[in-house]
């Protein structure tokens, strides 16, 4: 039995127009993203017949890939709540996210400074990757991290909380090689209701990360 599933989109192919065309969301949601859950799953079932047989020789593989698809198929899951065809501008006290506003400000300053260095992390990544904001729990603030693939150069214990894919998958099509103009407008559909509710969530349980006294 599977363990991972591929979560249905909450919207149509059209909702993210013009910022992303349905081309672009029909074979991310429905190949690549897919393509994940797939190669999670057969991995799990490939760990499992290596502790059967107790053949460990391809351990060091099998654990880098179970990492890239579970985590491509994490933030995928993510990717797509955190965008809506009525979203954009920044999150306000006046829409029910002020507490996610202070957060942002306390920090990085101010919202502009923050949406700056999102863009450039995003825009920035060598290869395939992703720029995310995280609640990171040991300090209590928020970060911004520039995944590599879909695992690399993560601050452990760290939750995401709103993720810009960077991956060429998801914008070639649309915007050719032309990966900060897909940036910029991607801000355009972020969904804050769904980003204030994933940091609400994470300081809720920011305490799981038990270090040693």
């Amino acid at each position: 039995m599977a363990v991972y599933t591929l979560p249905e989109l909450p919207y149509d192919y059209a909702a993210l127009e013009p910022v992303i065309n349905p081309q672009i969301i029909e074979l991310h949601h429905d190949k690549h993203h897919a393509a994940y859950v797939k190669g999670a799953n057969d991995t799990l079932e490939q760990l499992a017949e290596a502790r059967d047989k107790e053949q460990w020789g391809s351990i060091n593989g099998l654990e880098k890939n179970l990492a890239f698809h579970l985590s491509g198929h994490i933030l995928h899951s993510i990717y797509w709540h955190n965008m809506t065809g009525d979203g954009g501008g920044e999150p306000l006290e006046k829409d029910g996210v002020g507490e996610l506003a202070d957060a942002i400000a306390e920090s990085f300053g101010s919202f502009a400074a923050f949406k700056a260095q999102l863009t450039k992390a995003s825009a920035t990544t060598q290869g395939s990757g992703w720029g995310v904001l995280a609640y990171e729990p040991l300090s209590g603030r928020l970060i911004v991290e520039q995944v590599y693939d879909h695992q690399g150069n993560v601050g452990q214990g760290s939750t995401p909380l709103l993720v810009f894919d960077a991956w060429e998958h998801a914008f070639y099509l649309q915007y050719k090689n032309q990966k900060v103009d897909f940036i910029d407008a991607m801000w355009a559909v972020v969904n804050w209701q769904d980003v204030a509710r994933r940091y609400a969530a994470a300081k809720e349980r920011g305490d799981s990360l038990l270090l040693a006294p």
